[in-house]
């Protein structure tokens, strides 16, 4: 028997669990730290380092209150965070500012730049990235920040992922040249590659800007997989988490990565972790391009298999601002949904309301709804957005199909899936499979699965897995359901490439909305 503890930061909140490695789940705490937002620049989001670190010790009281175990007896400890979510620091690991937020979109301008000078300078590695770079990964972030902070640029020395500048922290790591750089983080978000050399080379950052001069070298560290030690605990962090001075800490991993490995998934799963945000993970024993995938990154869920990372830019957030605009909230408004049927409202909705992440890589797209008459409500409009989320999700799993991923099993992991039976059901019936939902919530148990590993309680992710993942029920595709989903996905699939390229040939759209109307009415019985 082990004792060891997973940490997740999400969002909103950062979860510990203290897990048993023979008996699993002991207990777990929660705590909230605030997201910065602004009306007048909807793409800015923020959280402070200083906030993510006191929800921490918070999380961590409340976990190992509840599970009953002393602090003391944990063996090790783990951490997966968001990403891209990128903090700039100068000297001792010292933050000169908050981070930018995995959803923070400000560097779009950024993004287009690096993406337009890597096709000029046909750089290798953007293949590997989806042939698009992102504003919500790395590279663009720090360009934003050097461009928008003269006043700080010689105080910086490097940048760090969350899940890198936790484990660092709490290592006691000051010197940025030792501090843990997650393969899964910097392979996903910052384009680099063990085959091809590791990051981008120099003279191509330069291109971009000069502002980017010398930021290779400052971005050394530790590059490995979280089959590695990022090293002990601080004892100044021991004192405050109220843990042993020295256990393990593994090198860290994103939240999306780390919750697929927790919802048991192996080579032919696909784990749509739905949340905020939707992250879709899988991972193949080889190693293929797949145009528009964010990434193709070999040991980043699996250390020996190689992952892949694809997902929407938005999913329970669609949900909340659709009842927050309606003065309610997703879980009041879900109430009834069970009743409606597929298609029924009239409405198509295209979910791009914070941009697309797969497989068009634009974040400069937004929401739009189609269908619209005079008694629409918000209900209606919440199911039209789980529908879309789901389309989205399928045109995902078709490129991804198509370019060489097995796709055997549709697991829905994320805290979403765990209360809303309706989503789990359109899912399936719109990608016309079965979908399995951990029967237990998985969040951080990933995490709890690598520092199993880390304490050397299990050898291996499959044998940790067997001891400590919950088993799954399954939500079956509805035949009648399916047949409309078919036809419905045929319009949205076609709209989603006709308004979301720019360069997309004409459509002809005029057959759309009388679509909808005779689905919808067929759907009420008036067809």
């Amino acid at each position: 028997m082990v004792i060891v503890a997973g940490v997740d930061f999400g969002t909103l909140s950062v979860r510990v669990t203290i897990v048993d490695t023979d008996r699993g789940r002991l207990g777990s705490g929660v705590a909230e730290f605030p997201l910065h937002r602004k009306r007048e620049d909807p793409d800015v989001a923020t959280q402070s380092h200083a906030d993510h670190m006191r929800a921490l010790a918070e999380a961590m009281q409340r976990a190992v209150a509840s599970s009953n175990v002393p602090g003391k007896q944990i063996a090790a400890l783990a951490i997966d965070t968001t990403g891209s979510s990128v903090i700039p620091v100068g000297e001792r690991l010292e933050p000169l500012g908050d981070y930018y937020l995995w959803c923070d979109h400000r560097a779009w301008r950024e993004a287009a730049l690096i993406t337009e000078t890597a096709l000029r300078e046909k750089l290798e590695v953007m293949e590997w990235c989806g042939g698009v770079y992102s504003s919500e990964w790395g590279f663009s972030k720090l360009l934003h920040w050097l461009r928008h902070n003269p006043e700080k640029r010689e105080r910086f020395v490097t940048a760090f992922e969350h899940c890198d500048m936790a484990a660092a922290v709490l290592c006691g790591i000051t010197d940025s040249a030792e501090a843990p750089r997650s393969v899964c983080a910097m392979g996903h978000k910052w384009m680099w590659n063990e085959a091809l050399g590791g990051l981008p080379p120099e003279n191509f950052l330069v291109a971009v800007d000069p502002l980017l001069k010398g930021v290779r070298a400052k971005l050394g560290g530790r590059y490995a997989t979280s089959d590695r030690i990022a090293g002990g605990l601080a004892p100044e962090w021991a004192a405050k988490l109220g843990l042993r001075a020295g256990i393990p800490i593994p090198v860290g991993a994103f939240d999306a990565h780390w919750d697929a490995v927790g919802a048991g998934a192996r080579t032919g799963d696909v784990v749509n972790v739905v949340g905020t945000s939707t992250c879709i993970i899988a991972m193949s024993d080889d190693t293929r391009l797949i145009p528009g995938v964010c990434g193709v990154v070999p040991g980043s869920v699996h250390p020996k298999k190689t992952g892949v990372e694809a997902g929407l830019s938005a999913t329970g957030d669609i949900f909340e601002a659709i009842a927050r605009r309606a003065g309610s909230t997703a879980a009041a408004l879900s109430a009834g949904l069970e009743a409606y049927k597929a298609g029924q409202t009239g409405l198509l909705r295209m979910t791009w309301d914070n941009g697309d992440r797969t497989v068009l890589v634009n974040p400069e797209l937004g929401g739009i709804t189609l269908g619209w008459n005079l008694t629409h409500a918000p209900q209606d409009e919440l199911f039209a957005a789980i529908e879309g989320t789901a389309f989205h999700t399928r045109v995902i799993l078709e490129r991804m199909e198509k370019h060489g991923v097995p796709i055997e099993r549709v697991i829905n992991g994320g805290g979403i899936p765990q209360k809303n039976h309706v989503l789990n059901q359109i899912y399936a019936n719109v990608l016309n499979k079965p979908v399995l939902i951990p029967k237990v919530d998985v969040t951080s148990l990933g995490s709890a699965i690598f520092a199993s590993m880390a304490a050397g309680a299990h050898r291996s992710i499959e044998e940790a897995q067997r001891a400590l993942c919950p088993e799954h029920r399954v939500v079956e595709p509805n035949r009648e359901s399916v047949r409309v989903y078919e036809e419905l996905y045929g319009l949205y699939r076609e709209l989603y490439f006709g308004f979301g390229k720019p360069d997309s040939p004409a459509i002809s759209a005029g057959r759309v909305l009388p679509s909808l109307r005779r689905i919808a009415a067929a759907a009420r019985g008036n067809g």
